[in-house]
């Protein structure tokens, strides 16, 4: 008996994926989505929306995602929980590895997203969960008048700083050089907050902490070489991202920072397949561009398809 074979499967369920999935199911490719926690990605962890055309007051990561998700299963798209371990080519085909399960497909649309990074620092490994957070969404609320650090200077760091500042009495923003990167509106939201504090050119040395939390950060000024002491009771980081590639095939081309490189219409060094998302190599990572990578990747995979399987 032969094995079952997709048209595409698309692995991630954040925006990109679920933009494909939309697209690949109104396409009626036969489609699977395989996500290893909850459909909606990143967003679900970002509490507000604000630039995302089609809603002029905004909208909350959460609600997008599901209406996001509500869409695709709409259109019929499959969806499974896990993650993927491999993925193999087989006599043409692709061979996607799911713990004791083989999927095989035609094509694969990589939508797996990003990861954090970390600051590498002692203390911090040892005080995640207990202090240290990469998510303000989730874990904001646990700092009801309390004192808080945000790391980092991008437009996730002061977006984030500015929602702790619902809960927490105090938000301070660590960041290594003496202005933000972060879009103009959201540094002039920042910086006439009486809430935040800037703590320019400094970079945190080392977390330290006990079995009830992180109680102190230590602090260098990276112009002076002076060394400080920042007593707070939780710290976020927000210093960039990984892309989450491990499982797959090492010839991929990627950057120097391991980001896939595709071309225009998604498809990556490996015939049919395509990228889309936070985890290509691109410009601007946004909820819009997402869609739009996941929408060109389910239509170039469609092409491909017919042009190797039906030619």
């Amino acid at each position: 008996m032969s094995q079952k074979k997709w048209d595409t499967i698309i692995i991630g369920g954040g925006p990109a994926g679920l933009a494909a999935g939309i697209y690949a199911a109104r396409a009626r490719l036969h489609t699977l989505l395989i996500e290893k926690l909850g459909q909606g990605g990143q967003i679900l962890l970002t509490n507000w929306i604000e630039n995302y055309p089609g809603f002029p007051e905004g909208v909350s990561g959460f609600h997008l995602a599901e209406l996001f998700s509500q869409q695709s299963t709409n259109f019929g798209l499959e969806i499974l929980n896990g993650e993927v371990d491999t993925i193999t080519e087989k006599e043409g085909d692709k061979e996607i590895r799911i713990q004791n399960q083989n999927f095989l497909t035609k094509t694969v649309i990589v939508a797996s997203g990003a990861s954090p990074l970390r600051l590498g620092v002692d203390g911090e490994e040892e005080m995640i969960g207990k202090g240290v957070s990469f998510c303000a969404t989730c874990d904001g609320p646990f700092y009801k008048d309390k004192v808080v650090a945000v790391v980092g200077g991008g437009d996730s760091a002061v977006e984030e700083a500015i929602f702790l500042t619902k809960f927490a009495k105090k938000v301070y923003i660590i960041h290594r050089r003496d202005e933000l990167r972060a879009t103009k509106i959201l540094q002039e939201r920042a910086l006439n907050n009486t809430g935040i504090e800037m703590l320019w050119d400094s970079v945190v040395e080392k977390i330290e902490g006990d079995k009830q939390g992180v109680k102190r950060i230590h602090l260098k000024n990276v112009k002076s070489e002076k060394l400080s002491g920042l007593d707070s009771d939780g710290i976020f980081i927000y210093i960039g991202i990984k892309p989450n590639v491990d499982f797959l095939p090492r010839e991929l081309r990627k950057d120097s920072r391991d980001f896939l490189i595709t071309d225009e219409n998604m498809e990556t060094s490996i015939p049919g397949i395509f990228a889309a998302g936070d985890v290509r190599s691109k410009l601007l990572r946004q909820v819009v561009t997402a869609v739009g990578d996941g929408a060109t990747a389910a239509f170039a995979a469609e092409l491909y398809i017919h042009k190797y399987y039906q030619s």
